[in-house]
């Protein structure tokens, strides 16, 4: 029965959603375990540069992974042949591979899946298996979005995300330090979450987003890094449509982001499971080293770029 009347709920927002078409579920480990079953994929190949939540989501569903290494071009630095069972799992790290790239390794492996959790606003290619996350752009505690002709036949339940959003309401009036150890939570609870339907909730906020505005300002934000630290950057990069993070490849990263830290300016280390597992001879384990992913989201202006690079620069 429905309730009328009482105490007023959180309003329902009706704005156009991005990849409104797409599967919507509740991360973007179980896009890729929707996959997995829908495709009965049995082995994958992975970057070795990678959050280990994709290998034990592996482990979890009983498939197989081999490991490649990519290059300071973000793309894969060998030749990988596939087997008629094998599958090739491609990040599109930081937006840098563009939808012709894309292609080209679609049309010579056919068998791909591709992420795009750092690349929320690149058009998926028709015909590939692409993987969108919403948590790491929007201020939602889940989600994600699978596009793919691949059809799963079990019955999903929906999530509910009322109880994980204590660590964006409380950013929102208090500080991020205060919240950090309930968004690491809120982190760790995906690697035991099944296949769920996304969120009433996730799904009624993301409808709520300015999406050209949130483009615009990203793109504004890269583009103002890139001028200032590309003479300094180790990386080789393209300015692609907004982007997750800058990513400033430099020999000194810790010490600049322990320096950062001192002013109150949150640098991750994205894949510390590379660090804890690679050898210091490997390349991955020198990007995720020393790179340093800079924000660069809508939060922000370029007065705050600017006060980054003076902070990055200061001697």
């Amino acid at each position: 029965m429905k309730e009328i009347g009482g105490y007023i709920e959180l309003d329902t927002y009706n704005l156009p959603m991005l990849h409104d078409g797409a599967i919507a579920l509740n991360c973007g480990r179980n896009a890729l375990a929707y996959l997995i079953r829908a495709r009965n994929i049995k082995r994958l190949w992975i970057p070795r540069f990678i959050c280990d939540s994709v290998t034990r989501l592996c482990e979890r569903e009983c498939v197989a992974y081999s490991l490649y290494e990519v290059g300071m071009d973000f793309l894969p630095s060998e030749d990988i042949v596939l087997q008629n069972d094998e599958w090739l799992y491609l990040v599109n790290y930081y937006s840098q591979l563009s939808n012709d790239t894309i292609a080209e390794f679609a049309e010579k492996y056919e068998r791909v899946v591709v992420d795009n959790a750092q690349s929320y606003f690149q058009e998926p290619l028709s015909g590939v298996d692409t993987i969108y996350t919403c948590r790491k752009y929007f201020g939602v505690a889940d989600g994600a979005f699978l596009y793919s002709d691949a059809v799963l036949n079990e019955e999903l339940p929906q999530d509910e995300s009322y109880g994980r959003m204590k660590f964006l309401l409380g950013r929102f009036e208090r500080t991020a330090e205060e919240f950090y150890p309930q968004y690491v939570s809120n982190n760790e609870l995906f690697s035991t979450e099944p296949i769920k339907r996304m969120s009433k909730l996730t799904n009624n906020l993301l409808h709520g987003i300015d999406y050209s505005l949130a483009r615009l300002k990203r793109e504004k934000n890269y583009a103002v890094l890139h001028q200032e630290l590309m003479k300094i950057n180790q990386c080789s990069l393209q300015e692609f449509p907004g982007t997750f993070m800058y990513p400033l490849m430099v020999d000194n990263a810790p010490e600049i982001r322990k320096k950062l830290l001192q002013h109150k300016i949150y640098i991750p280390t994205l894949w510390p499971n590379v660090l804890r597992s690679g050898s210091e001879s490997e390349l991955s384990y020198s990007m995720a080293k020393n790179i340093l992913p800079l924000p660069c989201d809508q939060r922000y202006n370029e007065d705050d770029m600017m006060y980054i690079i003076s902070m990055i620069k200061r001697r």
